[in-house]
């Protein structure tokens, strides 16, 4: 999803990296402009105040004579003396005085030569900026450019202004020293930030697993979701994916409502090898997932695994049926299945469901075929629930635990060819 960013990065840094150039050229002539007027007032500063300390020297020596009363040959003689003394000294002082000017000189010449037209030093372009920090308006077009690439991936506006400010924040202040300091310094800001917005801490399931099996009862898993999101599916994939880890899931057909929905989840049962406990259509869903419950615990089963009518967060009627699912079962964990390439749509499924029921993770399908990445990127950081299971493709096998890492890796992955799943 972002690597394409990193090339719009490099286009965008370009014109920073001119304007960086430019400004540490100017910042460069003042200091050679202070340097020189400095140097020249300071050595007609030193003149003048060695003569008159010199003049001052020679004032008391003077008075002193004529208070004695000495020879005023003898004293010609030792004031001609020191006249010639003192007009050698000044003439070796201004011999160094000169001397040093010729060094200041040379020094200026030889660093304006280090220095050539194009803003490119002998070290680099850049080695004559012993330090760059880089300012908020140097990072705007940048930024810009990102939060509309996050928009268009379908990125919740608000997860996308996180971003932005956590790249701002990283960036800003930030000192550089060579040119395409400023581009890596971006797209690891970005990295950074989006690592930090995927990695929701939460258990895992097995962990779950393992602690109620140590209580002697299963862990009861509630599913709920929009028709259409691979919600059955992911229950027959997740009942598979622990019977190989040595468990003995129970599925419960509670969506009593819709056509066929028995019939289908019944179909993956029997293709994993697992019971399923049913009821017929039009019977009391939460009575389905009680008996499922019940019969797991006589069974010393590990896991029931409760299917719902999939139905839109704004059906009051259907979301009233859920509730009373929930309080009849008392699930560990209700966890709401949502279709990653749906992108905003699914992370405001999933708000809507957390406000009436209060989910505990979330399971994306088709994760494979995500090419943006948005729902991903968004729907954990949006509900503060992590994401616990991700579908990518179309078997039984087709399912993993989530892990932040590979999907940050798959984000920021060059190869944005995915194949198209088919989950129902």
């Amino acid at each position: 999803m972002f690597e394409s960013l990193k090339k719009k990065f490099s286009k965008t840094s370009e014109k920073l990296e001119e304007e960086l150039i430019e400004e540490a050229q100017a910042e460069d002539n003042l200091q050679e402009e202070s340097g020189s007027r400095f140097s020249f007032f300071s050595f007609g500063k030193k003149d003048k105040a060695d003569e008159e300390a010199e003049d001052e020297n020679l004032l008391p020596e003077s008075v002193e004579a004529e208070e004695v009363g000495d020879e005023p040959a003898s004293d010609e003689k030792e004031e001609k003396s020191h006249f010639w003394s003192r007009n050698k000294d000044k003439d070796n002082d201004e011999d160094d005085s000169e001397e040093e000017k010729s060094r200041f000189w040379s020094r200026s010449k030889k660093d304006s030569e280090d220095i050539s037209a194009d803003g490119e030093a002998k070290g680099g372009i850049f080695s004559f900026v012993r330090e760059k920090t880089i300012q908020e308006k140097h990072v705007e077009d940048i930024l810009f450019e990102l939060e509309m690439e996050l928009l268009q991936a379908d990125v919740a506006m608000e997860v996308a202004t996180e971003v932005v400010e956590s790249v701002k924040e990283n960036l800003v202040g930030k000192k550089i020293k060579r040119s395409n300091d400023i581009t890596e310094y971006t797209f690891y800001a970005l990295r950074d930030a989006v690592e930090e917005i995927i990695s929701i801490p939460g258990k895992s399931m097995t962990e779950m697993i393992e602690e109620k099996k140590a209580q002697g009862e299963p862990l009861v898993v509630m599913f709920v979701g929009i028709n259409g999101t691979g919600k059955t599916t992911t229950i027959g994939k997740l009942a598979n994916y622990y019977l190989k880890k040595g468990y003995t899931p129970v599925i419960a057909a509670s969506d009593t409502f819709r056509a066929g929905a028995i019939e289908q989840v019944t179909h993956h049962a029997d293709n994993v090898g697992v019971k399923i406990i049913k009821h017929k259509k039009g019977s009391d869903p939460a009575a389905v997932a009680f008996d499922a419950v019940e019969h797991a615990r006589a069974q010393r089963k590990e896991l029931v695994l409760i299917d719902t009518a999939g139905r839109m967060q704004t059906n009051t009627n259907l979301m009233d049926e859920m509730k009373k699912i929930k309080r009849v079962s008392k699930p560990d964990l209700v966890i709401f299945v949502g279709d990653a390439i749906t992108g905003n749509d699914a992370t405001e499924q999933a708000r809507k469901f957390n406000e009436a029921i209060d989910i505990d993770g979330v399971i994306l399908t088709k994760a494979d075929a995500d090419s943006k990445g948005g729902s991903s990127l968004s729907i954990g950081y949006v509900i503060k629930k992590p994401i616990m299971f991700l579908g990518v493709g179309q078997g039984y096998d087709d399912i993993m635990e989530y892990d932040s890492q590979w999907m940050l890796n798959q984000l920021f992955s060059e190869d944005e060819e995915v194949a198209v799943s088919d989950e129902d």
